[in-house]
């Protein structure tokens, strides 16, 4: 095999902007998840509360999973951005189902510092990633 420079820098900055826009929709849907649950992870991390750290950790593997297949699945930067947006959607409705649905206090117990509901909540986003992760390549 030879290594062909050409080749590799379109490849290169197919990658580039692949990376880019992932990790730009990842800092968008954190955002958004941060604004939509009514605790305050950021502030709750920093004060050392392990479960918001799990629970926002597992939103954010349940989203990014998506993300990886899309990004594997598409062939274009408008089909990722649409199927990067859905993933986004369909992970905070999850937390909002979870909230209205299993449990009504899930943000208290999140402030509380409750590890087995942060647990059960970023198991419930990872299921859900997971399953929308296949879906998408189905």
């Amino acid at each position: 095999m030879i290594f062909d420079p050409m080749a590799f820098g379109a490849g290169a900055l197919n990658f580039a902007l692949a990376f880019v826009a992932a990790g730009g929709f990842t800092l968008i849907f954190k955002a958004l998840y941060r604004w939509i649950t009514p605790h305050d992870e950021g502030a709750q991390i920093r004060a050392g509360n392990s479960a918001a750290a799990i629970v926002l950790g597992g939103a954010l593997l349940g989203y990014v999973i998506p993300l990886a297949s899309a990004l594997t699945n598409t062939h274009s930067l408008p089909e990722f951005v649409a199927w990067a947006a859905l993933a986004g959607v369909i992970q905070i409705a999850t937390f909002w189902i979870v909230r209205r649905v299993a449990l009504p206090d899930v943000s208290a117990r999140i402030d509380r510092g409750e590890i087995s509901t942060a647990i059960y909540l970023a198991a419930i986003s990872l299921c859900v990633g997971i399953l929308n992760a296949a879906c998408m390549s189905a």
